[in-house]
C-alpha cells in the first residue's frame, strides 16, 4: 500500500524534483527550503503552502522513495522461479544502495521516529518494501527451498545480511571494485542460501 497517495499539483511536483536532486547530490544536509526555491523559481515562503516544513518535505520524498522501491520489488520479485526471485530482490536492494546513496542511507540507516520496527510493524505488513521479501521467503519455503522457519525472522536475517555487507562496501571496508565487490555480494548470499535450505 503507497504511503503517499495525496494528489500533487504541478509546482508541489517540482518542488519534490528540485528537493530530490539537492539530496540525491549532497544527501539531506543539502536540501534547504531556501535553495529548492531557488531551484524552482519560486520564494521560500511558496514552498511551505506545499509542504509545512523541512521534514516534511524530507518525509515526502522518503515516502514516495520507498513506494517506487517496492513496485520495482514487486515487479521483480513475483512470478517465475522462487529462488531467482529471493536473489533477485537482494539484488535490487544492492542496485539501490550504489545508484542512491543518500536515499538508500535516509531510508534505512537513518534513525527516524517512523521507521518500521521489527517484529510488529513487519508482521503486520507495515512495510511495503520488505513484505516483498517476506512473500518471496514464504514461497520459498512452501516449494522446499528453504526449510520452514519463521517467515519473518528469516526475512530480517536475510536483510541484516545484505544490509551488512553494503554498509562495510560503503565504508571503505572492502578493496573490492563496484564489480568484484557484486560478486562477492552474490556468492555470500548464495552461501546463506545454502545455509538456510532444507
Amino acid at each position: 500500500m503507497s504511503r503517499s497517495n495525496h494528489p500533487v499539483s504541478d509546482t508541489a511536483t517540482r518542488i519534490l524534483r528540485a528537493a530530490q536532486a539537492l539530496f540525491d547530490r549532497e544527501g539531506a544536509q543539502g536540501v534547504s527550503m531556501r535553495r529548492v526555491a531557488a531551484a524552482v523559481g519560486v520564494t521560500p515562503m511558496a514552498i511551505y503552502r506545499h509542504f509545512p516544513n523541512r521534514e516534511s518535505l524530507l518525509k515526502r520524498m522518503s515516502d514516495d522513495s520507498f513506494d517506487a522501491i517496492a513496485r520495482h520489488w514487486h515487479a521483480r520479485g513475483s512470478g517465475g522461479d522462487v529462488g531467482e526471485r529471493l536473489l533477485a530482490v537482494q539484488r535490487i536492494y544492492l542496485d539501490f544502495a550504489l545508484a542512491y546513496p543518500h536515499r538508500f542511507d535516509y531510508a534505512f540507516s537513518t534513525p527516524r521516529n517512523d521507521a518500521r520496527r521489527f517484529p510488529e510493524d513487519f508482521h503486520a505488513r507495515l512495510s511495503p518494501t520488505l513484505n516483498v521479501v517476506a512473500d518471496a521467503v514464504a514461497d520459498a519455503m512452501r516449494a522446499g527451498l528453504l526449510r520452514t522457519d519463521d517467515v519473518w525472522d528469516v526475512t530480517m536475517t536475510l536483510w541484516a545480511h545484505t544490509h551488512g555487507l553494503i554498509a562495510l562496501y560503503r565504508a571503505g571496508r572492502f578493496s573490492f571494485d563496484e564489480a568484484a565487490f557484486r560478486r562477492y555480494y552474490d556468492a555470500s548470499l548464495q552461501r546463506l542460501m545454502t545455509g538456510l535450505q532444507r
